[in-house]
């Protein structure tokens, strides 16, 4: 595993503590969808039991608001760095219930016009500071 991954999520705090939990919960999917190396291990006990690891990285989550949330992610995106994965999770995503309705009406939007609840990110860790070095964690 490359020593200076690093991965932050980026959590809109305004929102109910359950869609905050989804937001998380699916972005931090995609993003070890995209890189593998941030899990995909097992872990077995002294007596044999076998598990999978959740992560190997710590994965903070931060807080920001929708705006400075959706300005982000055009940073991320206009800087991306070529080892680096951009993960958002765009408000109008929580209104369709099928993954294909998503799929299908996503070419038609502006990011740059979406709100934008959350946000991930993994790559290398100056490019994850450069990005969200004057954030909180979410409490």
């Amino acid at each position: 595993m490359k020593s200076d991954l690093r991965v932050a999520i980026i959590i809109n705090p305004d929102m109910p503590v359950g869609l905050i939990a989804n937001t998380a919960s699916a972005i931090a999917i995609g993003l070890g969808g995209n890189q593998p190396i941030l899990a995909a291990r097992s872990l077995t006990d002294n007596v044999g039991r076998t598990i999978d690891v959740s992560s190997r990285l710590p994965v903070p989550i931060l807080q920001a608001s929708q705006e400075t949330i959706g300005d982000l992610l055009l940073k991320a995106l206009e800087k991306k760095h070529e080892d680096a994965h951009v993960v958002p999770f765009p408000a109008f995503a929580r209104s369709l219930h099928a993954y294909a309705d998503y799929e299908t009406s996503f070419p038609d939007r502006n990011l740059a016009e979406e709100e934008i609840d959350g946000l991930g990110l993994v790559g290398p860790s100056k490019w994850i500071r450069s990005l969200t070095g004057s954030l909180k964690l979410l409490r």
